[in-house]
């Protein structure tokens, strides 16, 4: 049997909730998806998740929830990481940090798909503990009868994320990066099975800087002094990948890249 799961990239603000919501109605209506899991940490005003956010997205049907450095931006999320099963808070993070470090997903089929989330630890302001260290750990908690196992790899730099796909190659079905906002085009299923893309890109305004208003980041950069990135508004996209993942063994046989240009023509999200 063969599952096809939809990993999305970070979301970003409004234009990028509305590009989940109807590229995830568009998608549905031309592809068998059995799975989405998507990286939210920028989604409330370009950082951090509220709880009433959180419900919205789980309208628009996303299944699991990622998220990253920001996770605690919004401090009123912490009751939802604590009690709802289906969002994850990096697994290298310390012990005693809010929320769970795997979660599982069971489709109407009786399938069921894991996901874990990890740190990296080269540029990043929020220092995890051992990356490759903590998803062996929590690889080993996952019941074996899970069908499927994605991780979430939030890092800055390129070579954590390769390094890490290495890693897991042949122990995890997917392995995607997120944080960059740049959706790379090395997707590829490794030598034992796991599929691979370094950044699944940004769901969000791609008329921006990383989703931030143009105008404001390049004042900034031309001369020094602090602006307010506001988040962007125009060329609102979802970016991400679909994997197709052979149930019987747990590996992937097949990555596809997905960019879907949003129309935004009604509605808030």
């Amino acid at each position: 049997m063969e599952l096809s799961i939809l990993c999305i990239g970070d979301v970003v603000g409004s234009p990028g909730r509305l590009a989940l919501r109807e590229g995830l109605t568009s998608i549905r209506a031309s592809r068998q998806i059995d799975c989405v899991i998507a990286n939210v940490e920028n989604v409330a005003g370009g950082s951090g998740l509220t709880p009433q956010l959180y419900e919205k997205m789980r309208g628009y049907g996303v299944n699991l929830f990622t998220l990253g450095d920001h996770i605690y931006r919004r401090r009123e999320i912490i009751p939802i990481l604590e009690t709802s099963d289906n969002i994850v808070r990096p697994a290298n993070l310390p012990t005693t940090a809010p929320g769970r470090e795997f979660a599982i997903y069971h489709t109407s089929t009786g399938q069921s798909i894991a996901v874990v989330s990890v740190l990296g630890r080269l540029f990043m302001k929020t220092m995890g503990d051992c990356p490759y260290a903590a998803v062996d750990r929590t690889l080993r908690a996952i019941p074996k009868t899970v069908s499927a196992i994605v991780v979430d790899m939030h890092a800055e730099a390129t070579s954590e994320k390769v390094a890490m796909g290495w890693h897991l190659d042949g122990r995890a079905s997917v392995l995607f990066g997120t944080h960059t906002h740049i959706q790379t085009a090395d997707e590829r299923v490794l030598p034992k099975g796991t599929a691979y893309i370094t950044d699944l890109g940004m769901t969000g305004p791609y008329d921006s800087v990383l989703g931030r208003d143009k105008k404001r980041v390049l004042a900034t950069m031309a001369t020094g002094l602090p602006n307010k990135f506001d988040v962007a508004t125009d060329d609102a996209r979802l970016c991400g990948i679909i994997v197709t993942v052979d149930t019987k063994i747990g590996r992937a046989t097949q990555i596809e890249r997905v960019c879907y240009e949003a129309k935004l023509e009604d509605g808030q999200p």
